[in-house]
């Protein structure tokens, strides 16, 4: 039992890193061809959404989740759509720190109203709704989670808006990449040691499992004796 958890937890974030790759491909595409064609935006553009096409058309073809990978072509036609609009290739790159900054107010909203986002998606996933509130435990470690993530948010825009502001494309892009799967990973690390680090052993076994489906957008399986008790 001990190899097959381990064996589906492998498989588990390497879908993650898959997904979080293809969804980075398109971007380190428009980084490359903007760098090495004398800052030729159409054909960076072109080159992204097509790099963003062949990505979700081979997920599809593999019958591999595509969800995700759409949300990134859809991205990067917005991206590409701004920065041809307006003529200016650092353009492509205002729409993610929009968005950065939109998950930014979010996570700050939620925090400071004591319902941080992590609990109240930890009690939807759960179907516990706000029970996590009542934890004071519980209520720690979600509250330190969502945190965790608005400092990633914060990070990247701190890093991102000045980039921006000055214009500079190549350093631009290369913050895209570096921000996107190598800074979300050290992000799901991070989050994984403070949620570890802020319960004790009989509750992480519980919270673990939960916290998994809430990262995979999935919902936990009910048990059949955890069933009976509920109809009874």
């Amino acid at each position: 039992m001990a190899e097959a958890a381990k064996k589906s937890g492998s498989q588990q974030i390497g879908g993650w890193v898959g997904m979080l790759v293809d969804v980075g491909l398109p971007w380190i595409a428009f980084t490359l061809v903007y760098g090495f064609s004398d800052h030729n935006l159409k054909l960076a553009l072109i080159v992204a959404i097509s790099a963003a096409g062949v990505v979700a058309l081979f997920r599809l073809v593999r019958r591999k989740p595509i969800a995700s990978v759409i949300a990134g072509f859809v991205g990067v036609l917005i991206s590409a759509w701004t920065a041809h609009h307006t003529g200016q290739a650092e353009d492509a790159f205002l729409p993610g720190i929009l968005l950065n900054a939109v998950f930014g107010v979010i996570y700050l909203v939620t925090i400071l109203t004591r319902y941080p986002l992590f609990g109240v998606l930890y009690g939807a996933i759960t179907q516990t709704w706000m029970a996590w509130r009542d934890d004071p435990v519980l209520f720690r470690a979600l509250n330190r989670v969502t945190i965790v993530f608005a400092a990633q948010v914060g990070t990247r825009l701190a890093i991102m808006v000045p980039l921006y502001l000055v214009h500079n494309v190549d350093a631009l892009g290369i913050a895209k990449i570096a921000l996107g799967l190598p800074f979300y990973a050290v992000t799901l690390w991070a989050a994984y040691a403070v949620l570890r680090g802020s319960m004790p052993e009989d509750k992480w076994d519980e919270v673990k499992e939960n916290f998994t489906h809430l990262l995979r957008g999935t919902k936990p399986e009910v048990q059949p004796e955890k069933e009976q008790s509920e109809t009874k």
